[in-house]
């Protein structure tokens, strides 16, 4: 017998191997691989700057991390920062493996995949999302606030702007997949495996997403506004396709924004900043759900055969 579909969130009870605390022993697993991966990269990155810049260069790419670890103007702290977080993805996809929760691609979406073609036409909507974020950021804030309309000189020399637009293109994606693994995916499933309600598993995760961001509390509200939008849509659609373009495309826009000003912070919200992003995000949202339902993807799972029914001692949620 096939059991009936799943809600993505509920996947993780879909297992035959599931147990309550299953997700438990991930969490732990993730943990420990995040920390190993992290600090083997960051390690692996200083040896080379020291071996090709001396203890001048690797001293003042220390003192960057401390200054602001999201400086965008300097490519090597950039380069440290994001390969640190992108270790992330092999870290979650791994421990969920090694905790008995499935094939990494269960945390994709419904098709135990990811959904290329679906991926593909949610770019659409994360264009439109970030073409409305970046003009009523500059165009119609600026006189909100008295300011002139104007982005300022280039303060970053050009050679270190190649630098650091390359980073940026080539780990940008594998920081933000990173992301939404952990907190849309990961997370999402291990709270609906506890708890049916849709909307813990979309809030709590993203109360910690947002947090874990070291951003004044407009910026952390800011970024809890994507995080919901973001966790609706992984429910809604039944994947981290959606979730993974909005989020590649935010902070590839932002920090390529950012890179030609150097010392520009990166974290500064502000009020005006988050009630853009309260305007635009349901608009990348109603467009990615407006998609989807001409799509004809799946929300929820066709059943996994040879499952049978869950075990007595994981009926928790």
């Amino acid at each position: 017998m096939t059991p009936a579909s799943s809600e993505y969130h509920r996947l993780f009870r879909t297992l035959p191997t599931y147990r309550w605390w299953r997700p438990l022993v991930a969490v732990a697993a993730g943990a420990l691989l995040y920390v190993a991966l992290a600090n083997a990269v960051v390690l692996a990155i200083y040896t080379v700057i020291r071996a090709v810049g001396g203890q001048e260069l690797a001293a003042t790419v220390a003192q960057g991390l401390r200054d602001d670890r999201l400086d965008a103007s300097q490519p090597l702290v950039l380069l440290l920062t994001l390969s640190s977080i992108a270790t992330l993805l092999p870290s979650v996809l791994l421990a969920t493996r090694l905790a008995g929760l499935g094939r990494p691609g269960q945390l994709s979406s419904v098709a135990g995949r990811l959904r290329w073609r679906w991926m593909l036409r949610t770019v659409p909507a994360g264009l439109v999302l970030m073409a409305l974020t970046v003009g009523l950021s500059y165009l119609v804030v600026p006189p909100l606030t008295g300011q002139a309309i104007r982005t300022g000189p280039v303060t970053t020399p050009p050679s270190t702007l190649v630098w650091s637009v390359l980073v940026i293109v080539l780990l940008v994606p594998l920081q933000a997949s990173g992301e939404e693994y952990v907190y849309r995916g990961f997370a999402t499933q291990a709270l609906g495996s506890w708890v049916a309600w849709p909307v813990v598993a979309i809030v709590v995760p993203t109360v910690a997403f947002a947090l874990s961001h070291a951003y004044n509390p407009w910026g952390v509200l800011d970024v809890a506004v994507f995080g919901v939008a973001a966790a609706w849509l992984t429910w809604r659609t039944g994947g981290l396709e959606a979730a993974i373009v909005g989020h590649v495309l935010n902070n590839t826009v932002l920090f390529l924004l950012l890179a030609p000003f150097a010392g520009t912070e990166a974290s500064d919200g502000s009020p005006l900043g988050l009630a853009v992003t309260v305007v635009c995000t349901p608009v990348w949202a109603w467009l990615v759900t407006r998609a989807f339902h001409r799509s004809g993807e799946r929300r929820t799972s066709p059943g996994v055969p040879g499952a049978g029914p869950v075990p007595e001692e994981a009926r928790v949620g």
